[in-house]
């Protein structure tokens, strides 16, 4: 089959670049230790044994194998809106919630429930690069709010207002960030959040990495609790870092209700109802394993507080941002794509990172480490591997 008989805007689209990264480590020969992987972000200890019990409960269970309702188990619902409604200080219902399969599924949701092939959706730069092919593939623009090291990676309002255009729909944003880890204020969500209201236009939140905001820090922001939120807040959420059930592919959307029937029709379509096993374990994790969460929002701070020490005075390396689980690293190749340096990297020192060009082409002096992937002493060892480093 010629390529002229397929879809060209899945085409256009470059191959995942995670199994790219990863194929780079199959050529490291060991000699500097044990291959470290900092590529892709998925939790760096096991699952609770409680949430393995749970799981396999539910998966030997009659009760999950029929088809369950479009919208999400009600008790997966129920919990996750009295979740939600706890950490934000705001009320919300089991109305408001639609579980989907993944949170990479609830932002396609999102967006096609508010957007149309021809339309603008905005997004930081750098961005998530799952995003930015999701709105290639559906056929909708994006368009971009520049942020940058000097402001934190966090997005200015000048920024925001300076991208749109008569044709935005949505501005997508993901905090805590990937890929720099930036965390952005409550008090800034909030003139963004007002921006889009003043403009008739969503404010989708990606907020995947809510649990593993540094200790003490508080509510993420307090935008469910604004009138009129639902007209143009959408909120999505990952459990998979949360529990350590990637795997298990299960998010969740918050959203008024009547965003929630939209999205009824499109999950209807795509695939009928999430995973239903993992719901019913994740309704009874949530309200049970909270001591178990906090413990693992202290691990990850460990792991953030390491890499902090290990980046300092590291040889022209330069740590330009840190937050929850990512850390945006400029390298010190100045005549060098980022691609070369992570697959040297790779190849070389045995530590795999993703290119700040996958998240935007003027990112290519950048490196994401997923530093939650790997524990503090495995972190420490970065820095032997990368002070003498050269390409």
């Amino acid at each position: 089959m010629t390529s002229a008989l397929l879809n060209p805007l899945v085409t256009r689209l470059s191959p995942p670049p995670i199994p790219a990264v990863q194929a780079w480590g199959k050529s490291y020969d060991g000699s500097l230790g044990p291959l470290i992987d900092l590529s892709q972000a998925v939790p760096g200890y096991p699952p609770h044994p409680d949430m393995l019990r749970w799981l396999g409960e539910a998966a030997s269970s009659l009760a999950y194998t029929n088809y369950g309702a479009i919208e999400g188990e009600t008790s997966l619902r129920e919990a996750y809106a009295a979740h939600v409604s706890q950490v934000y200080g705001a009320k919300v219902g089991g109305g408001n919630i639609h579980i989907t399969s993944g949170c990479n599924q609830a932002f396609m949701c999102a967006v096609m429930a508010v957007a149309a092939a021809g339309d603008t959706v905005l997004m930081s730069d750098p961005f998530y690069f799952n995003h930015e092919t999701t709105l290639s593939m559906l056929g909708i623009e994006t368009g971009f709010v520049a942020c940058d090291s000097a402001n934190g990676f966090v997005p200015t309002l000048e920024a925001v207002e300076r991208a749109l255009t008569p044709h935005v729909r949505a501005l997508a944003l993901v905090t805590p960030n990937n890929p720099t880890g930036a965390i952005y204020p409550p008090e800034r969500l909030k003139a963004v959040f007002d921006i889009c209201q003043k403009n008739g236009i969503w404010l989708i939140l990606d907020e995947t990495y809510r649990d593993f905001l540094p200790e003490g820090a508080g509510a993420p922001h307090f935008l469910l609790g604004e009138k009129n939120w639902q007209d143009n807040l959408i909120q999505l959420y990952s459990f998979s870092k949360s529990f350590c059930i990637p795997g298990h592919r299960l998010g969740a959307l918050t959203a008024g209700e009547n965003v929630v029937d939209e999205v009824a029709k499109i999950m209807d379509n795509l695939q009928i109802c999430a995973p239903r096993a993992a719901q019913g374990a994740v309704a009874r994790a949530l309200p049970a394993l909270i001591e178990w969460r906090a413990g693992n929002r202290h691990e990850i701070d460990l792991r953030a507080k390491a890499l902090r020490e290990v980046m300092k005075d590291l040889g022209g390396w330069k740590l330009e941002a840190i937050g929850a689980y990512f850390a945006f690293v400029r390298h010190p190749f100045e005549s060098r794509s980022s691609t070369e340096v992570a697959e040297h990297l790779a190849k070389k020192a045995g530590i795999l990172s993703i290119p700040g060009e996958y998240f935007g082409a003027k990112h290519t002096q950048f490196l994401r480490f997923a530093f939650a992937n790997a524990d503090a002493e495995t972190i420490q060892q970065l820095r032997s591997r990368m002070v003498d480093f050269s390409l």
